[in-house]
């Protein structure tokens, strides 16, 4: 096996680090895909930025330092969404352990107990994602990590976005004979469908987390491993799934930031002995702070976009897509 020349070890300077850990912990949550912004900014910077694109790209990418970076960075951020997300995941975990009893009435938990059932839509939602994971990451990763392929699937991902608000409209949706009390609990409370006025007799509704099917949670979990194509984002086809079933937008963002947390912590902790190996021998302080940078900036962006859901939708972010991918395009051709 061919040996590396003294003078090829990656540098990673903390300026690099920070920028990086910042666009992660930003481009993961938000719908505009991290692994295409990993490959675009650096290719647009150019000079010693260059390097980063080729060697996340390369076939013996395995053992590079800047993977082993990439590695902390999915962790952080993962570790950041369990933070905020801590009492969902208290719930949902004591909700699966309740429904491994041999008993019929567990197994009824999960049709009838909201903690138990989103316990179940999370792990067959994830089934799809972490088997293709395991299997392509690496080839897709190593075939598509191309500047000029992530500007390709970047503006698919804008277009992707807008039909999500479009299926939204024509997605299924609940019936109740009658409105809710003001009094009534937030949970309690139906979520009128915009545009149409609320009536005493027949309002028209987005459906609940609760009355998702599993099979529906298996579909947005398929729809989901897209993602690992640089360009097309986690969050945002996970959330167009979502939608496309009847969820609104905060119910269908809720639903893929907790989707996406085992689904982003497994392929870090997979990876995690990279760190402590040669490949992150050199670059142990930018890791940190690349690591710092990134769990920060998820915490801050999932506690904006839980909030920016509730009454905002995915249009925004698609028209980034779609202009950010155009111009990137024009440049990478």
């Amino acid at each position: 096996m061919r040996r590396e020349p003294e003078g090829t070890a990656l540098v990673l300077t903390y300026l690099q680090a920070a920028v990086i850990g910042l666009l992660q912990g930003v481009t993961e949550l938000f719908p505009v895909s991290s692994l295409g912004h990993s490959v675009l900014v650096p290719a647009l910077i150019g000079g010693n930025w260059q390097h980063l694109v080729t060697e996340s790209a390369s076939s013996s990418s395995e053992a590079s330092p800047y993977l082993a970076f990439i590695v902390a960075l999915h962790v952080a951020t993962a570790i950041a969404l369990l933070i905020f997300f801590w009492r969902d995941w208290i719930r949902i975990i004591r909700g699966f352990i309740r429904t491994l009893g041999p008993s019929l009435a567990a197994r009824r938990l999960i049709t009838h107990n909201s903690d138990e059932r989103l316990a179940w839509l999370l792990v067959i939602g994830t089934i799809p994602v972490g088997i293709t994971g395991l299997l392509l990451e690496h080839t897709f990763r190593t075939v598509f990590a191309k500047p000029l392929a992530a500007a390709i699937f970047l503006t698919i991902n804008g277009f992707i976005l807008l039909a999500g608000e479009r299926l939204r409209r024509n997605a299924p949706t609940d019936q109740t004979d009658q409105t809710p009390e003001p009094s009534a609990p937030r949970h309690a409370q139906v979520r009128s469908e915009p545009g149409h006025a609320a009536s005493a007799t027949a309002v028209r509704t987005r459906r609940g987390l609760d009355t998702l099917h599993l099979r529906e949670a298996g579909l947005i979990g398929f729809v989901q491993t897209f993602a690992l194509l640089p360009g097309i984002s986690r969050s945002g086809i996970s959330m167009v799934g979502g939608l496309a079933r009847g969820l609104s937008h905060e119910d269908a963002a809720r639903f893929s930031f907790l989707l996406a947390t085992p689904v982003i912590l497994a392929a870090g902790v997979l990876k995690l002995p990279e760190l402590a190996g040669p490949a992150a021998s050199n670059i142990h302080g930018q890791v940190l702070l690349g690591a710092l940078t990134a769990g920060v900036a998820a915490y801050l962006s999932v506690r904006f976009l839980t909030r920016y859901f509730t009454t905002r939708t995915l249009t925004p972010f698609a028209i980034y897509c779609l202009i950010a991918g155009g111009l990137c395009i024009i440049r990478f051709a």
